[in-house]
């Protein structure tokens, strides 16, 4: 299974450091981002992690939940979280996946199905391609999906600017052009006609035929 942006994020019960979860209960109406680790103990993903608690208080202000996965069980999650705790100064509040037999990351498209049964014996690098993150919408509905390499830290306030993006975008008939940040201005999507956008806008430059700007909306 491939999975991409729109379709339905794959439902699955799991154990997790604060208890045993479902996964679209846990979610419930409001925003989620899920982001994966290849195995505990490892350089990057500590610093990850620990950057994930420092800047939770701004993805709780967005109405999003953050959940961790990593291929290794629960009990090696919470020895973990003490390493986290000494190399960032952060304690990892939000829940941690345990996935000792893999069949989030398979579900998640992470691993492939043939990869096995069991994360004992694996290496980081037989799991490096889970290093996924996704965001999730109140509908279930992956809204975007990345992906790094294992030597490539992730940028967590990238991921802030996304969901503002994604978020703005699904309340208002508009777009975010590139190195958008919040406050600047958005495109107006072609399904909105000049008059339309007068209505809705107040005013907007023509750029292009095809590309029109306008203050972003407040409301």
């Amino acid at each position: 299974m491939s999975l991409r942006i729109n379709d339905t994020a794959p439902d699955f019960t799991a154990e997790t450091t604060q208890g045993t979860i479902n996964f679209h209960e846990w979610i419930g109406d409001g925003w989620a981002v899920l982001f994966s680790h290849p195995k505990n103990f490892t350089p990057v993903c500590t610093t990850e992690l620990g950057a994930m608690a420092g800047i939770e208080p701004e993805f709780r202000k967005r109405g999003v939940k953050i959940i961790g996965i990593s291929v290794d069980p629960v009990e090696s999650h919470t020895k973990w979280k003490n390493d986290i705790k000494v190399a960032t100064g952060f304690d990892v509040d939000y829940p941690l996946i345990g996935d000792r037999d893999l069949k989030v990351a398979k579900l998640y498209d992470m691993l492939p199905a043939g990869a096995g049964d069991t994360s004992e014996g694996r290496t980081p690098a037989d799991n490096a391609t889970v290093r996924s993150v996704y965001v999730i919408g109140p509908d279930k509905k992956i809204k975007l999906i990345l992906t790094y390499p294992m030597t490539t830290g992730r940028n967590f306030n990238e991921i802030l600017r996304a969901i503002d993006s994604i978020q703005l975008t699904a309340r208002h008939q508009v777009a975010t052009p590139a190195n958008w940040q919040q406050g600047d201005d958005v495109i107006i999507t072609a399904a909105v006609s000049n008059e339309d956008a007068v209505q809705r806008f107040g005013s907007f430059d023509t750029v292009l035929p095809y590309l029109r700007k306008t203050k972003q909306p407040t409301a």
